[in-house]
């Protein structure tokens, strides 16, 4: 008679813990589906810095420097330079984009920029209101028993690792820049997203910049101001 407690005991945990892994699996597989959405584009082209006609597609574009400027939030990147596009077209029009549409040409050099994956710009992406948690005044005690504050042989005076953020905030912030990248594939206008361009230099010392369209809607030049 004591069996029949035990059994319905047990296979209430069972049910219990199956609930709570396929939970679990379906908010991880809701996350890796979660697709980008792409930014809002403006009113017209003409809201942008500059805009140029590519067949029947107008493209509009603004260079915003190092900032990665996202619908909720705008974060920077020092290895990157951003620049916003918006393309519009007819009513009904579709077109196919690819970031590898896109190029940049700084100060007039040859060689261009080409686009990169947004994925990229993940290890330089910073958020320039987040502040690490304070570290404490108090010297903490090395393995031979001596402090590692203030000077004296012996100790160990290396500075403390930078901090690093929190990894839900981090995936938060790589989050909303992914929903900010431009999309792509075969997408009904207007469209509008972020283009990322490796770029390590300061922005004061670009003088030109062009951004280079060539993709499936025909080619474009739109000169950008830095």
């Amino acid at each position: 008679m004591r069996l029949v407690p035990s059994l319905s005991t047990a296979l209430f945990i069972s049910a219990v813990l199956a609930s709570a892994v396929f939970c679990a699996s379906a908010q991880e597989e809701s996350v890796k589906e979660a697709p980008s959405k792409g930014l809002s584009p403006r009113a017209a082209p003409t809201e942008y810095q500059a805009h140029g006609q590519a067949g029947m597609v107008t493209i509009g574009a603004e260079f915003t420097g190092h900032s990665v400027p996202t619908t909720e939030h705008t974060f920077s990147a020092e290895e990157y330079v951003v620049v916003e596009a918006g393309l519009f077209g007819s009513a009904g029009a579709h077109t196919k984009l690819s970031r590898d549409d896109f190029s940049l040409r700084i100060n007039g050099k040859k060689n261009v920029l080409p686009s990169e994956p947004y994925e990229l710009v993940f290890k330089s992406l910073k958020d320039p209101e987040w502040q690490p948690p304070a570290a404490s005044e108090e010297p903490k005690a090395s393995k031979g028993g001596l402090t590692t504050g203030g000077g004296g042989g012996g100790q160990d005076t290396a500075p403390p690792p930078p901090p690093k953020m929190p990894f839900p905030l981090r995936r938060a912030m790589e989050q909303q820049v992914q929903k900010a990248a431009m999309l792509e594939g075969d997408r009904p206008l207007p469209q509008a997203g972020l283009l990322f361009f490796l770029y390590r230099g300061k922005v004061d010392g670009i003088k030109s910049l062009e951004l280079i369209y060539n993709g499936a809607a025909g080619k474009a030049t739109l000169t950008l101001q830095p």
